[in-house]
């Protein structure tokens, strides 16, 4: 069996690099060949991980939910695709936490010696492809503005000093929502799709599940002319701190568990994916269902 080995050395203020050695000896245990890739730049992760579909049986990925991400937008539309070994090593790690991948790497890396697979769903956005969220509107911005000096030196904290900054030129957006037969149109001031238990680092959904095939719609309607109320804002960050069903009879929230739908919006809406900055304005999604195969604790 052969295995590549991508890695970001920059990830986890340089753990990646430090431990590199340590977890190629590791996974020459199981494998009979490891190709090690560190990444110098942006799309490299995704441009190794192409090199590896139909030629490797599995992908190994430290670094961050972001990088995980460029690999799997870079192997979901072939056909052969290694099955992938993920060791968390960015801010949040909302991806790994929800599958319980833990971030010490020798966990992490026992996880891939004698864990089990499951096939998680991933879902398409456009031509792009995201694990567990796609978000849009306040707060949604700060997963990728703030700088990485702060992440590095305040960790999570960075996003929410970041999010507090966007809280004075927020305001709602008129969203057109079509799947199925239902078609709502509402002015919402965020918008997020999980198929995640977390996101920023808080429990949202401990009921979510991640290869049925469906994910779960969040959209907060504002009634104020300028701005954000607090009212909105309350919800909003009910919803971090005690979960979804908090607001499952809410009259200021839609909660839709869904396969595919499309969204209408303005093109200056930017849409976070998987942390990252993905598209702005409109878009078509649809899971697909149990389309990845990953590493979990057996």
């Amino acid at each position: 069996m052969k295995c590549m080995f991508i890695y970001n050395p920059k990830s986890g203020h340089a753990r990646a690099e430090k431990y590199a050695d340590y977890v190629n000896k590791q996974l020459l245990q199981k494998y009979t060949e490891v190709m090690v890739m560190p990444t110098k730049k942006r799309g490299d992760a995704g441009e190794f991980a192409k090199l590896a579909c139909g030629e490797y049986n599995t992908i190994v990925v430290a670094g961050g939910d972001g990088t995980l991400n460029e690999v799997v937008n870079a192997i979901s539309t072939f056909e052969n695709r290694p099955k992938i070994g993920y060791i968390p090593m960015g801010t949040t790690n909302d991806f790994a936490h929800s599958l319980k991948i833990p971030k010490n790497i020798k966990k992490a890396v026992k996880i891939i010696l004698d864990g089990k697979t499951v096939k998680n769903d991933v879902f398409k956005i456009n031509d792009r492809f995201g694990v567990y969220v796609c978000a849009f509107g306040i707060f949604t911005a700060s997963s990728y503005t703030a700088k990485q000096g702060a992440k590095k030196r305040f960790g999570k904290l960075a996003y929410y000093l970041s999010g507090i900054k966007e809280i004075k030129h927020a305001n709602k957006f008129k969203v057109v929502l079509k799947t199925g037969d239902v078609v709502l149109e509402q002015n919402v001031i965020l918008g997020i799709i999980a198929n995640s238990r977390y996101v920023s680092g808080y429990k949202i959904n401990k009921m979510a599940c991640h290869w049925d095939g469906c994910v779960d719609l969040v959209l907060f309607k504002e009634r104020k002319k300028r701005g954000v109320s607090l009212r909105m804002l309350l919800k909003i960050f009910s919803l971090f701190l005690f979960g979804i069903t908090t607001l499952k009879n809410s009259k200021d929230v839609i909660i839709l568990k869904l396969s595919e739908c499309s969204i209408e919006m303005d093109e200056n809406i930017s849409v976070n994916v998987d942390g990252e900055k993905g598209l702005c304005g409109s878009f078509n999604l649809k899971v697909l269902k149990q389309h990845m195969e990953i590493f979990v604790k057996g």
